[in-house]
């Protein structure tokens, strides 16, 4: 059973409105996107919290990430 869920985020580059189609059904991931506007690599952070059946999204530019 797949665990489609569809979210509405706004690029950390451009702020363009982009709407992301999540595949919850592999369990958390983490990926990059590119802004169909800007083209810019937006990295998304899913976190799949099974007890309470709810995906946690984040976004955030490569740039902004401390490593």
């Amino acid at each position: 059973m797949h665990k489609y869920t569809e979210k509405h985020v706004s690029c950390p580059h451009c702020g363009h409105a982009i709407s992301i189609t999540l595949d919850a059904s592999n369990g958390s991931q983490d990926f990059y996107d590119d802004c169909p506007a800007c083209c810019n690599a937006i990295h998304l952070d899913m976190q799949v919290d099974e007890v309470r059946d709810r995906i946690n999204l984040s976004i955030d530019a490569d740039d902004e990430q401390v490593f």
